[in-house]
C-alpha cells in the first residue's frame, strides 16, 4: 500500500500524484494507492494519515511525501516503522512556513483556507531531529529547488538512500524519470507499465 502525502497548497490533483495513481492503475494495483487531500491543520493531517494506514502491516505500507507532505512522511514513517519516499521533503517547516500564515487558496482547485499560525506549533512538534532507521528513508532531492535547500534535505536524511537530481524544481516537473525508482523502493513492480 502507497500512501501519498501532497505539500502545502497541493492536492490529490497535483502532477505527481496523476502520475502515480495512472501507473498504479496500469499495474492492477490501483487499489493500493491513496493521496487523500489533507486539511491545512498539521496535527490534524498526521492524524487522518495515522487512520488511513491503521491496520496496515507497516512492512507492506510506503509513504510518499512530497515538501510539506515529507515532513509529515518522516513523523510518520518514525511512529508506524514503514518505508518512506521524501520528494523535496520540509525540514524545518515551521520556520519555512512562518511566512504562510493568513488566508490561502490550494493551487488546483482554488479552494480557500486560511494557515493559522497555530499551526507553526503543531508543525514544531511533528519536527524529527534525527531519523532512526536509514534504511526505511529514500530521498529524491532537486538542487534547482526554487523553494527549499536541498543541502538541508541531504544533512537531515543522513545515511539514507538519496537521489540528489542536478537542476530541476522543487514540483520535480520532470517526475516520470524518477517514477520507477520511487516505486521500486516502495517494492512496487514499475516494469510492467
Amino acid at each position: 500500500m502507497i500512501l501519498y502525502l501532497h505539500g502545502f497548497r497541493s492536492s490529490p490533483q497535483s502532477f505527481k500524484t496523476g502520475l502515480l495513481a495512472a501507473r498504479m492503475a496500469a499495474l492492477g494495483r490501483g487499489d493500493e494507492y491513496l493521496c487523500p487531500q489533507l486539511p491545512p491543520s498539521p496535527r490534524e493531517a498526521v492524524e487522518l494519515a495515522l487512520q488511513l494506514a491503521r491496520g496496515i502491516d507497516p512492512a507492506t505500507l510506503a509513504l510518499i511525501g512530497s515538501s510539506l507532505g515529507g515532513y509529515y512522511a518522516t513523523w510518520l514513517a518514525e511512529r508506524l516503522g514503514c518505508r518512506a519516499v521524501l520528494l523535496n521533503p520540509a525540514v524545518h517547516a515551521a520556520r519555512d512556513l512562518a511566512g504562510q500564515v493568513g488566508a490561502k487558496t490550494q493551487y488546483h482547485t482554488n479552494a480557500p483556507f486560511e494557515f493559522k499560525a497555530a499551526y507553526l506549533d503543531e508543525l514544531a512538534a511533528l519536527k524529527v531531529d534525527r531519523i532512526t532507521r536509514p534504511e526505511r528513508y529514500f530521498l529524491l532531492a532537486a538542487t534547482g529547488d526554487e523553494l527549499l535547500d536541498w543541502r538541508e534535505m541531504v544533512a537531515q536524511f543522513a545515511g539514507a538512500r538519496q537521489h540528489v537530481i542536478q537542476g530541476s524544481d522543487h514540483g520535480l516537473s520532470d517526475f516520470a524519470a524518477y517514477m520507477d525508482e520511487v516505486l521500486a523502493f516502495c517494492s512496487v513492480e514499475a516494469g510492467a507499465a
